[in-house]
């Protein structure tokens, strides 16, 4: 069986999936076999399929392996909210040994590479009690950390690291990823990072709106996590 991977993100809109998209890219080009999962998603379109998430169909473009749509997003709520907030809307209950079930399922297709990406930051409530990390947890997978570069993005990043570590999982990389075109000292504060995270850098992104994974794949490098 392949490696497995958490795609963490310091904040929400920041690009997770664009990022994730690109290393799935990244990791076809290099013809490994590569799946992808979004266990929770909030943001439903109505499809003549079914309500259906755009981050979700994104990875499933982006991955090798052919997955169902409910194995790949197996939680999906419409209103573009925070998931504890949804599911109370909806009157359901998220658990973190819920999602993990289904994850666990569909992480036994074999594979070279699969990612679980997050929702929202490290620390997004689940529940009353849980939060998100707690998945990753659950599930022991080392982290991918997507840093949306902007003003205060120093902090987010290594407040989420420190987040990560205690967790007792490991960073085994981050991408730097320009959501900002206008933020100053961009290069300044890359170089902080790299000084600052206890894990490589596996690319840093430009400010690319709208760009095929293959376009941001030229900017990611996975050979830092073994390959």
């Amino acid at each position: 069986m392949g490696k497995k991977f958490f795609v963490a993100g310091t904040d929400t809109e920041i690009g997770k999936t664009t990022i994730a998209c690109g290393l799935l890219e990244k990791a076809n080009q290099l013809r490994l076999r590569t799946l992808a999962l979004k266990p929770v998603a909030a943001g439903a379109e109505r499809t003549a399929e079914g309500a259906r998430n755009d981050d979700a169909l994104a990875l499933m473009q982006s991955a090798s392996i052919e997955l169902s749509y409910e194995q790949v997003n197996p939680v999906l709520f419409a209103p573009p909210i925070a998931p504890h907030i949804a599911a109370q809307q909806a009157g359901k209950r998220l658990t973190v040994s819920q999602l993990a079930g289904y994850c666990r399922g569909t992480l036994m297709t074999p594979s070279d590479f699969a990612l679980v990406e997050g929702a929202g930051g490290w620390r997004v409530p689940l529940s009353g009690r849980e939060t998100l990390a707690g998945l990753a947890v659950e599930l022991q997978l080392p982290v991918i950390l997507v840093i949306g570069m902007k003003l205060g993005c120093l902090n987010h990043a290594l407040l989420t690291a420190e987040a990560i570590r205690r967790d007792g999982l490991p960073l085994v990389g981050w991408v730097a990823n320009r959501v900002d075109p206008d933020m100053s000292c961009f290069d300044e504060n890359v170089e902080t990072l790299k000084q600052f995270l206890p894990a490589p850098c596996l690319g840093v992104v430009p400010h690319l709106p709208g760009a095929s994974p293959a376009a941001l794949a030229e900017h990611l490098d996975i050979s830092p996590l073994g390959y």
